[in-house]
């Protein structure tokens, strides 16, 4: 592994966030000097980022950690475009309310992970509609087009990918790489950025930044990009089958969240420590040794340090207290998620899964009470015309709905 002269790239290397860098000898003695001031954008495209996110989010918590800059930038502007890269769709035009209040959501997440204020070091948040929505069409094709070669945009992978496979890229959307390298030069002189970060699909879009800062005047500006993180099964990081594991607490709640990384495959809990926590690396070390059943030792580690990350040590271990009381004792933690549905008239049990989250349709719930897969209050199901009424109601006031050892949900009156 190579060594580096700044803690940044040492710290950076060491626990897998590099992919590809622009320059490593030339960031490297930036890093050293701490005069590091670096940027990763959002776009506001729902009211949360989702796990996939947090590789980014990590990298600007290191930057400021080793002593640099980092900036939050908003995509309020860019949004309203949409990002084509690793798309076979265009995404849908929000409206400007829409991606208002989905910037307030992203927004609230940042402060977890970052020191924000106005001294040397303190984290800065701002938005690219601040001069995008500003730009006059001619005096951008002037001053900024005439930099683009379209013969180089079209060789660009998130341009290529979509012709290659035969689907629409609209013009509005082939403009984006245009609006993200002028974000990096209008970053540059505003706020003295000098390295932009992102994932591995944005490598092309950031070193198109790189060539316009050059032609139009700016520093020295870098590159660098993380791997694209996916299951060792293959599968791609942060899907599960309920969907996206959100990172706002309405949205994914941190029991639910605690779940998720306790849930890790064996073969990535190392990794996964060193990506998604803060522990030191001797303590990962010597938990990446552990095997059998001791693994699962690892995983309550990863998700205590994940979740208290996220949402603070006590959200942290008050789901995992949940998660013993219910895997150990049969109970049915204070934490678990909650659905309330109306009692009064009774819901049939295919019906209750389906509202739960456990099923995805009634056809789904009778195949996993079939399976023996369903409990009501720890006992298992075999019927699946079981109606569930107040008469259900556990002595906790809920009735605890289990698939398997690991999902469980309370339903309770409305």
């Amino acid at each position: 592994m190579t060594h580096y002269k700044s803690d940044f790239l040492n710290t950076l290397s060491q626990r897998g966030y590099i992919h590809q860098c622009s320059d490593f000898e030339g960031l490297d003695a930036l890093a050293a000097q701490r005069k590091v001031v670096s940027y990763i954008g959002f776009d506001c495209t729902a009211p949360s980022l989702h796990v996939g996110s947090l590789v980014q989010i990590m990298l600007l918590h290191w930057l400021q950690q080793t002593g640099n800059t980092p900036i939050v930038l908003m995509g309020g502007g860019t949004t309203r475009v949409g990002d084509p890269s690793g798309r076979d769709e265009s995404r849908k035009i929000l409206s400007l309310e829409d991606i208002e209040n989905n910037k307030h959501g992203i927004q609230q997440v940042f402060a977890k992970f970052l020191k924000f204020g106005h001294g040397p070091g303190d984290a800065r948040m701002t938005d690219n509609a601040e001069w995008l929505t500003r730009l006059n069409w001619i005096e951008m094709l002037r001053d900024v087009g005439k930099h683009f070669s379209v013969n180089r945009m079209l060789a660009m992978d998130s341009v290529k990918l979509r012709l290659d496979r035969e689907h629409e890229l609209s013009f509005i959307e082939f403009n984006y790489m245009v609006l993200q390298a002028y974000d990096f030069v209008e970053l540059a002189k505003r706020h003295g950025t000098n390295l932009q970060m992102g994932g591995s699909d944005q490598w092309g879009n950031i070193v198109n930044g790189i060539d316009l800062g050059r032609r139009m005047g700016t520093h020295q500006l870098y590159a660098l990009t993380s791997p694209l993180i996916t299951l060792s099964s293959g599968a791609k990081m942060g899907k599960t089958a309920a969907g996206a594991v959100w990172l706002n607490a309405d949205m994914r709640s941190p029991y639910e969240y605690w779940q998720f990384w306790r849930n890790t495959e064996d073969a990535d809990v190392g990794r996964f420590l060193k990506l998604f926590t803060t522990l030191p690396l001797d303590e990962i070390a010597r938990l990446e040794k552990l095997a059998g059943a001791e693994i699962n030792e690892a995983k309550k580690v990863l998700a205590n340090e994940a979740t208290a990350l996220l949402h603070g040590h006590a959200a942290a271990a008050e789901a995992a207290e949940t998660a013993r009381k219910t895997f150990e004792e049969g109970a049915a933690g204070a934490a678990l998620p909650t659905v309330n549905v109306d009692l009064g008239a009774g819901i049939g049990i295919l019906q209750a899964l389906v509202a739960a989250g456990l099923a995805s349709s009634n056809g789904d719930a009778k195949r996993s009470i079939a399976g023996g897969a369903i409990k009501v209050n720890d006992e298992a199901v075999s019927n699946d015309k079981l109606m569930l009424d107040k008469s259900t109601l556990n002595a906790d006031g809920a009735i605890k709905l289990s698939m398997g050892k690991k999902k469980h949900v309370l339903l309770k009156q409305a």
